[in-house]
């Protein structure tokens, strides 16, 4: 794993809509590492290529809902953090994005863009936090390993 502390946070923001795409890049591209798909195929096909930390996409899509997309991902690139944004109420697709697409933030369109750069910045957050106990689990396994084979050479000798 690499310190990224001085690269921008990478995002990939999925949306059937151009004008939608457009304007989250040109918000954004100052603050983050955009990378736009309109659709789950042509995302699927920049995930192959490009590593990315955070997933922002719309739910409402014609060939695919964006929970459908979260969750069919998840057993290929688990550790992105998910956003949904939806320009509908729909308590179901928010059931189905806690539940399916392993979302950590539902957001109604349009959105703020404050608000917006606040979600991205926490959801990095819990992003780095994970990386960084995923880390530190392997290291107390490397050391207990260590310590079992210390001990098991003292107990030979």
């Amino acid at each position: 794993m690499s310190d990224r502390r001085d690269d921008k946070i990478r995002i990939l923001y999925v949306d059937d809509e151009e004008n939608n795409l457009q304007a989250f890049k040109a918000t954004f591209r100052r603050d983050f590492k955009v990378s736009i798909a309109i659709s789950a195929s042509e995302a699927r096909d920049l995930l192959k290529t490009q590593e990315v930390d955070i997933i922002i996409t719309d739910q409402r899509m014609p060939d695919e809902t964006g929970v459908d997309f979260l969750a069919s991902i998840i057993p290929l690139y688990p550790d992105p953090i998910r956003i949904l944004l939806t320009g509908y109420t729909d308590i179901q697709a928010v059931i189905d994005a806690i539940n399916k697409g392993q979302v950590y933030h539902y957001l109604t369109k349009p959105w703020e863009e404050d608000y917006l750069r606040t979600v991205i910045n926490n959801a990095f957050e819990v992003l780095s936090l994970r990386r960084e106990n995923k880390k530190l689990t392997e290291d107390l396994i490397k050391a207990n390993d260590q310590l079992e084979f210390l001990l098991r050479q003292n107990l030979l000798s």
